[in-house]
């Protein structure tokens, strides 16, 4: 039976999501012996290889912002930055399932802030997606109880760290290459690993932990290629549900790899987060389809995996 555009999209999306899921549970691995900043330097490294052979083979390096363009790209690298710092040092100290379904919170989040700073129109049913899925959030965290996970802020702070990526993608000037802005921000990301090593200390690294970070950054890159071109063959109404298979794949990974077995708020909280999600972009794309859809396919690399 022959696979039509949605279907092979939707496929494209999954093995996407898997190679995401791959790159977090390898970096968990490697963190169990490495500090967090070598981590990100060493996983920079590769990153930065395979990068720049793209944006060199695409003349991505002979662009030249303006310099408006220039804040606007010194900010949107600063926030990938802190995301990148935060959900990395989420995943070394929780539980890989934990971390990864609080960010299911970003397209929610990108949604109220695009209402409240860009003036976007949302309705009041959109409104209740995002107050259900923060209050999933808030079921996960359960503040004020014995069960409160402190570690659950720092997701929580790379959601804050992507929503304003996101929206300071949209500042961007069409004509900045999506390749030249990936290779801006893992330099700037490893560079600043770099820097942050001395302090919070690094180890010798075996060959066993240096093949870990040459795969996780083969997997991340795999992941936003089949992400980009998932979106692009199929409809993004059909297609983008499936972003959300992630969760399937990190706690399919967590228990194999860390034992990891999530419990029930955690459970709970995911299923509200991922269905007000699901809920906010399908009236998404009732709303404007086709816009959506090319925002997605020209979005930058992200360093956390979490790209279009």
């Amino acid at each position: 039976m022959p696979l039509n555009d949605n279907m092979r999209g939707a496929l494209l999306m999954t093995a996407a999501t898997a190679g995401f899921a791959c790159n977090d549970a390898l970096m968990k691995l490697a963190f169990e012996t490495v500090p967090v900043a070598q981590g990100i330097f060493c996983r920079g490294l590769v990153a930065i290889v395979l990068i720049g052979l793209l944006a060199w083979r695409t003349g991505a390096l002979r662009c030249r912002p303006s310099r408006r363009e220039w804040r606007v790209l010194a900010l949107r690298t600063g926030a990938e930055l802190g995301a990148t710092v935060t959900f990395l040092q989420a995943i070394s100290m929780m539980p890989l399932a934990a971390a990864t379904s609080v960010l299911q919170f970003v397209p929610l989040a990108v949604t109220m802030v695009a209402a409240l700073l860009l003036s976007e129109p949302v309705g009041w049913r959109r409104w209740s997606a995002i107050a259900v899925g923060f209050l999933g959030v808030l079921v996960m965290m359960r503040p004020g109880t014995a069960g409160f996970e402190a570690t659950l802020l720092y997701p929580m702070a790379t959601v804050v760290f992507i929503t304003a990526r996101d929206v300071l993608t949209r500042y961007m000037e069409p004509a900045t290459p999506s390749v030249f802005v990936s290779f801006l921000t893992i330099l700037t990301v490893t560079f600043f690993a770099g820097v942050a090593m001395p302090i919070q200390g690094a180890v010798a690294i075996d060959l066993t932990t240096a093949a870990l970070f040459v795969i996780a950054a083969s997997f991340i890159m795999v992941g936003y290629i089949m992400s980009v071109t998932g979106m692009r063959v199929g409809d993004i109404s059909a297609v983008s549900p499936f972003r959300y298979t992630v969760l399937v794949w990190a706690m399919l990974l967590g228990f194999l790899l860390f034992e990891e077995v999530p419990d029930t708020p955690t459970l709970i909280g995911a299923g509200m987060v991922v269905a007000a999600g699901l809920y906010t972009l399908w009236r998404e794309t009732r709303r404007g389809p086709t816009r959506t859809a090319a925002e997605a396919s020209t979005r930058p690399f992200s360093p956390t995996g979490r790209g279009p």
